[in-house]
């Protein structure tokens, strides 16, 4: 069995046509039809390095180390992941586009080829191994925060953007907004660069080339698009998909501060402490809720990127079938967390565990795989690593946290609850945190160990999450039934804390 694994980058888990959203995604909903999807499938951490690093290595985030941004995952472990293990099978293992296991803004060189300050040194013809993937093909941060950087750094992406000496003009053209006013939404603007010269088409063309190559053998790929994380700057025509006027907005787009932890508050009004010259790149997270003209444009922006990736699933489900290898290839697609997108008055991400943030998208299409097939039950996409081995029925190179989904999905087993956590620094708000979380199929809680105090969602019945029922003298069987779930997570947890080398 081949393996093609999909990932966007901070898409909820709402966001796709079948989940009943305004936002088109004609071919994911295809393949949700002809496959399962999970219904509760949540991110064992809502931002992006954690998040990676417990895909790739099936371990949680205190165990395999990255408890945070900006520290690097540790080799030794990543290459012992489900690539390494796929590869030293026999299978043919890439990765193309936004990997993001070692941090990119770091303080001073790592000697990673994600770092800003070592890309260079990895020369124009280096294409891996890494991570456990023979072949990659990167594009390094991969938003457009800064221009793609000038080669020898900057690796695969930047050496094709540049390559055609039309480099400065593309980045002219992305800075320049075609209208319309946006109303000084958030890192929000009509951009003029094509879609052609996206690197979501870049990513498309990529896997496309590499599947073409070398689909007479067994392989695995990882396809990895940064989008649609902010800057929302979706190319055109993807950016007049969605006219603002029809997306959907959030049923509460205020923040509540009063009826939540003392961290919700403490987190937007709190300064990063990073403590050098790359401090400016935390303190443009936005503080006050989005008017709802600039929320239009940010969700209309948001839904365009999201449409550009679905276009390059179907165009990689395309090839699989001119290839005729559709019927041996198990497709996945997932994204590395969500975003809050105006929930609660909230953008981007950060410790208010909110399902737009926790809970993402999981497809699967293949080869013994039901089709039209829901699964609610909580699962996690800590376990995709441990599915793909068992479909491939390659064994483990360590121990893992995660667990096949073969057997959910079949209807063998079901899971009560899954996991996800993070230890925040106070590099991002100034503000320490030690959050663990546990999600049922129709509840969530959520604690802060230092200090003990939670939230509690009853779902089903509250699905907004507008009642904390943390102090709730009713709700104290449900608590205790979470907080037993949460007490169970396994005691591995690194005794070593691993540094930060950058922020991002």
């Amino acid at each position: 069995m081949n393996i093609v694994f999909i990932t966007s980058d901070q898409h909820r888990g709402d966001c796709y046509g079948f989940e009943g959203r305004r936002v088109k995604t004609p071919h994911l909903d295809d393949l949700a039809l002809r496959g399962t999807r999970f219904s509760a499938c949540i991110t064992p951490s809502v931002v992006c390095q954690p998040a990676r690093a417990s895909i790739l290595t099936g371990l949680l985030p205190l165990t395999h180390g990255v408890r945070d941004n900006g520290i690097d995952l540790d080799a030794k472990i990543g290459e012992k992941g489900f690539a390494g293990a796929l590869s030293g099978a026999g299978y043919q293992t890439a990765f193309i586009g936004k990997a993001h296991f070692s941090s990119f803004l770091t303080f001073s060189p790592t000697h990673t080829p994600e770092c800003r300050f070592s890309q260079e040194n990895f020369g124009a013809d280096w294409t891996g191994p890494y991570m456990g993937f023979e072949h990659v093909e990167l594009v390094v941060e991969g938003h457009n925060n800064l221009e793609p950087f000038r080669p020898p750094a900057g690796l695969h992406h930047s050496q094709w953007y540049y390559g055609d000496g039309r480099g400065e003009i593309k980045n002219a053209l992305y800075k320049q907004s075609l209208g319309p006013d946006t109303a000084e939404a958030f890192q929000t603007h009509y951009s003029a660069l094509p879609s052609a010269w996206h690197n979501s088409t870049w990513i498309g063309d990529r896997a496309i080339d590499y599947i073409r190559k070398n689909h007479k053998r067994p392989f695995m790929m990882w396809v990895s698009f940064p989008d649609p994380h902010h800057p929302f700057d979706c190319p055109e025509p993807w950016s007049r998909l969605h006219a603002p006027g029809e997306v959907d907005l959030p049923a509460h787009r205020t923040h509540d501060f009063e009826k939540r932890p003392w961290w919700h508050r403490a987190y937007i009004e709190g300064t990063p402490q990073v403590g050098n010259n790359i401090q400016s790149m935390r303190s443009g997270v936005p503080t006050k809720p989005p008017s709802e003209e600039q929320l239009r444009h940010i969700i209309a922006h948001y839904y365009g990127m999201i449409s550009l990736i679905d276009h390059q699933v179907g165009r990689l489900e395309a090839l699989l079938s001119e290839l005729g290898i559709d019927d041996e290839t198990l497709i996945v697609f997932s994204s590395d967390h969500g975003e809050w997108l105006g929930d609660h008055g909230l953008l981007l991400k950060g410790p208010m565990f909110y399902e737009g943030l926790l809970r993402v998208g999981l497809i699967m299409k293949g080869p013994g795989i039901p089709a039209n097939h829901v699964v609610q039950d909580p699962v996690s996409t800590l376990d995709l690593g441990p599915t793909f081995l068992d479909y491939c029925n390659v064994p483990s190179l360590q121990a893992c946290h995660g667990k096949s989904l073969a057997g959910v999905i079949s209807g063998a087993n079901t899971r009560d609850f899954a996991f996800s956590e993070w230890d925040l620094g106070p590099g991002r708000r100034g503000l320490p945190l030690q959050l663990r979380a546990v999600r049922t199929r129709d509840a969530k809680l959520t604690v802060e160990l230092a200090s003990g105090e939670g939230e509690l969602y009853d779902l089903s019945a509250d699905p907004d999450e507008n009642h904390n029922l943390w102090e709730e003298p009713g709700a104290a069987a449900l608590r205790r039934r979470l907080c037993d779930y949460l007490h169970s997570r396994p005691a591995d947890q690194r005794s070593d804390p691993l540094p930060y080398s950058g922020i991002a």
